[in-house]
């Protein structure tokens, strides 16, 4: 878990060949020059295709000839997710079309006035969410590292339309207030649960069977905030449709001493990894997190 730096790979000449493509012949063109590109980090991407491999044998107990397979499915499916992000969120014309589950939860969190936490993973394509949440009718804040290359970032900037507000999480913490500021008033916030940077503070739980390492933070802003929490992911079901999911809200109250509240955070923590356990289990190719993130896949 530890050799995640908090980067995404993609230069700038990628995206604006993809973006192009894009705009000018459409998603169905994309996937297509898609499958070279897929089989390109296939071939030289060492490091992930370890990494990737080992999920598959060690955590699916895959034979070696499917866990090949499973890997490039992966791959693809990774630039398919991306592809479509870019594409809906830039306002370009798709067949995409979605389904939901559980939005009539995050409509109450607006409609009662209580804002709300949602938390994801690195899995399937939750940005995709952002498609419902400009029918909540609500500002939507979403928490994400600041360690993409300004570059790509910049272009990004400008050819995605955002209707949400992005929190990046700075080394002076500054996050918070504006984390407190728009939970104070009663906004969403989403975050992802399943990855830290080096340093920060962890707790280790099961999951899919073997220890890992989850960040405490996001957890610990449920309770420290007293609003309802709910687990949200949006996963690509087929070639042209998309599935959101949202379980009930919750409310984790912070109590107490100390090992109270460590008790509430690792109760959050394994609500959560049941819930992202169904969803790997479903949809296995759409596991996105290329490093070594159980502990046992260190040694």
């Amino acid at each position: 878990m530890t050799s995640w730096k908090g980067k995404t790979r993609g230069g700038l000449t990628g995206y604006r060949i993809f973006v192009g493509i894009l705009e000018y012949a459409g998603l169905s063109t994309s996937y297509f020059f898609l499958r070279f590109v897929a089989f390109y980090y296939f071939l030289f991407y060492p490091k992930s295709f370890r990494t990737i491999y080992r999920f598959y044998r060690k955590r699916f107990h895959f034979g070696f000839f499917r866990s090949i397979v499973f890997i490039y499915r992966n791959y693809y499916s990774f630039g398919q997710v991306l592809l479509d992000k870019i594409a809906i969120m830039a306002g370009f014309k798709t067949k995409l079309n979605f389904t939901f589950d559980g939005e009539d939860y995050l409509a109450k969190m607006v409609e009662n006035k209580t804002g709300g936490l949602l938390i994801s993973a690195h899995v399937g394509n939750f940005e995709m969410a952002g498609y419902m949440f400009r029918r909540l009718n609500t500002t939507v804040n979403i928490i994400m590292y600041d360690a993409e290359h300004e570059k790509v970032k910049d272009y990004l900037s400008s050819v995605i339309n955002r209707n949400f507000n992005i929190i990046v999480i700075r080394e002076d913490n500054s996050h918070i207030y504006e984390i407190n500021k728009a939970l104070s008033e009663k906004q969403i916030v989403c975050l992802h649960g399943d990855r830290f940077l080096q340093g920060s503070k962890t707790i280790t739980a099961e999951f899919l069977g073997e220890k890992a390492k989850f960040p405490t933070g996001p957890f610990y802003m449920a309770m420290k905030y007293n609003v309802p929490v709910s687990f949200v992911f949006a996963m690509k079901e087929s070639r042209n449709s998309y599935h959101f999911s949202a379980t009930p809200p919750e409310l984790y109250q912070q109590q107490g001493m100390q090992e109270r509240r460590d008790q509430i955070i690792k109760i959050i923590i394994n609500s959560y990894i049941d819930r992202l356990q169904k969803i790997i289990r479903n949809y296995p190719t759409q596991w996105f997190n290329y490093y070594n993130f159980w502990e046992a896949d260190e040694k």
